[in-house]
């Protein structure tokens, strides 16, 4: 149903399309464009609805599934990458929106004029009768999905317009279509009920689902025409077809008198990888080293071919494309000295940070980066933002999985209550929600750490942890060390029991954080740089540990190690390995590993 018909044209002669021919099309679409300005200026504007952020167990009135890559030509490989980024940008600005029972929704005036400035890129458009090279094109792929599920949900179609040729393969040859060109061909329609739109692109597919609004009731519902709808069952008129064999767009037609004659092999005709990487972990860096192909991006917070930066070491050697954010790095180094070492203001802070490294990455990827190696701590902030939309992903795992995180803290938090650190932050139930979406679609979680190598089962990337040099100590050393801030999630509660049951001394990585009292009843003395040759055993019962880079320091050393199986070292040499909030087993392998008597103080 068209306010005003879009002129029909044959597929293009051998001779292809003069510069004259498209400055014709432009000028009549410039018409038609202020036609649709005029009118809207006189009070039909479409109205824009909000995005919501809502449960996901509404009923599912209809959805729509269209397979992304529709060609395996490489010369067609640049066109096809740039409409995937088209429909990611556009996909993001419609996913969420509630439609009011009766509302019109636009294309437009949700999707807005695309622009490079707004992240769309070239793409594959429908012109003419031919597929041209085009900014935002693609979209009418959306628009085609769009208008499917809205037939299939029974919605009004107030206005949609047909494809100047059906594609093989597309919805058009079954009549699905709804062209779109801005900003006066437009799709819009009318829902019924309430509903909610889903829009959102996996690794191969874009899936557009309505679902009711939880709140809808049968008195909301607003009743149509019963041919409002009836474009489903229309026959569409024979389009001109192209000629048999490979053309497919500008890239392969062969037509070089055509001034939009594009030499086959001048874009990409594959698809590379993009690291988006954080913090410097040298597991991490030897794995990013063996497995950089010819090609890939790289995008770092700061990076250096000859120097190491601080915790930003990354070498950018054999990368093509390397892109940094100093600025953003700059922005958390400064705010985080202001913040207090532990607590909910600094998680807030440091998730805040994450999410704008993340927002920086998602502008700096090129379409054609098909797959993605990404670190942990960006990974729901690029799902949000749907950066991962129509790419396959790898994690570099840098924690647990927010879910077991949080879980994990509050069984720690129920054995000991009176801890001021153990409950003081959880995260937004959304952002963990949407991590682990994220992590269940990602193809390997890749990391050191034992026990989320456990939990990635069939999907781990097993690394082995890198050593640090030492020199192996003289035995000698009396003290038991603690590598940590005196914190209940690193096993201090545990630790201090045991070290009054066995009259330990117990040396102290790093300040009280829990209680100024909270050794009372415990020798204990300030670790300095030089601890290794004073440490009899290091012991971390940690019920959450990352990556303890003490722990690797005593093991490379040959200093007997006791940590929790949440410290991820498990199988390695010279590490006893417990039960996280098993005090009891730690007095048990403290006194085994000291030849001391538990029962004698």
């Amino acid at each position: 149903m068209s306010e005003h018909p879009i002129p029909k044209f044959a597929f293009p002669a051998e001779r292809g399309h003069s510069r004259g021919q498209a400055v014709l099309f432009l000028g009549k679409a410039w018409i038609f464009r202020a036609q649709r300005l005029l009118r809207e200026a006189m009070g039909k504007r479409p109205r824009r609805f909000p995005r919501e952020a809502r449960s996901t167990n509404e009923t599912v009135l209809a959805e729509s599934h269209a397979e992304l890559y529709l060609s395996v030509l490489p010369a067609e490989f640049a066109l096809q990458a740039g409409k995937v980024q088209n429909l990611r940008v556009a996909a993001a600005r419609l996913d969420g929106l509630v439609i009011p029972a009766g509302g019109e929704f636009s294309f437009w005036a949700h999707v807005g004029r695309p622009v490079r400035g707004k992240g769309f890129v070239e793409g594959r458009e429908l012109r003419e009768g031919c597929i041209v090279p085009s900014v935002g094109g693609g979209l009418c792929q959306l628009s085609n999905a769009l208008y499917d599920a809205a037939l299939r949900a029974g919605f009004a179609i107030t206005e949609r317009h047909e494809h100047s040729r059906r594609l093989p393969g597309s919805m058009a040859e079954a009549g699905r279509d709804a062209t779109v060109f801005w900003n006066y061909v437009d799709l819009r329609f009318r829902p019924p009920v309430a509903c909610l739109l889903e829009t959102r692109l996996t690794r191969s597919e874009l899936i557009v689902r309505f679902r009711a609004v939880a709140a809808t009731t049968c008195a909301d519902a607003v009743s149509f025409p019963a041919t409002s709808s009836a474009r489903e069952s229309e026959q569409l008129p024979a389009q001109p077809q192209p000629p048999a064999g490979t053309v497919e767009s500008c890239e392969t037609c062969g037509i070089a008198s055509c001034f939009r004659h594009i030499e086959t092999g001048s874009g990409p005709s594959h698809g590379v990888t993009a690291w988006l990487v954080d913090a410097w972990w040298p597991e991490f860096d030897a794995y990013l080293r063996a497995h950089r192909q010819r090609g890939d991006w790289l995008c770092a917070p700061l990076h250096s071919a000859r120097l190491h930066v601080g915790p930003y070491r990354w070498d950018s050697a054999g990368f093509a494309r390397v892109r940094q954010a100093p600025w953003e790095v700059l922005h958390r180094s400064l705010v985080s000295r202001r913040l207090a070492a532990q607590g909910a203001a600094r998680q807030r802070a440091l998730l805040r940070f994450d999410e704008a490294l993340a927002c920086r990455y998602s502008r700096m990827l090129p379409p054609e980066a098909t797959h993605l190696v990404v670190s942990q701590n960006l990974l729901p902030f690029l799902w949000r933002n749907g950066a991962l939309g129509g790419r396959t992903f790898d994690v570099l795992m840098t924690r647990l999985p927010l879910a077991a995180l949080e879980a994990t803290l509050d069984r720690a938090h129920a054995s000991h209550p009176r801890s001021r650190t153990l409950a003081d932050f959880r995260a937004d139930p959304a952002l963990l929600a949407e991590e682990s979406a994220a992590l269940a679609e990602a193809r390997h979680w890749i990391t050191p750490h034992s026990a989320i190598a456990r939990l990635a089962g069939p999907r781990a990337v097993k690394l082995a942890w890198q050593l640090p040099h030492a020199t192996l100590r003289v035995a000698g050393g009396k003290d038991i060390v603690f590598p940590a801030s005196t914190l209940g999630r690193k096993g201090a509660y545990e630790l201090r029991e045991a070290a009054q049951e066995l009259g330990l001394r117990v040396m102290l990585g790093g300040p009280v954080i829990e209680d100024a009292a909270f050794w009372r009843g415990v020798e204990t003395v300030a670790a300095g740089d030089a601890w290794l040759p004073q440490a009899a055993a290091v012991v971390l019962p940690a019920w959450v540990e990352n990556q303890s880079r003490r722990l690797l320091q005593a093991v490379a050393a040959g200093i007997p190690v006791i940590a929790s199986h949440a410290c991820g070292l498990d199988g390695m040499p010279g590490v006893t390995v417990i039960p996280a909030g098993d005090a009891e087993a730690l007095t048990a392998a403290l006194a085994a590993l000291l030849l001391l008597d538990p029962a004698i103080p």
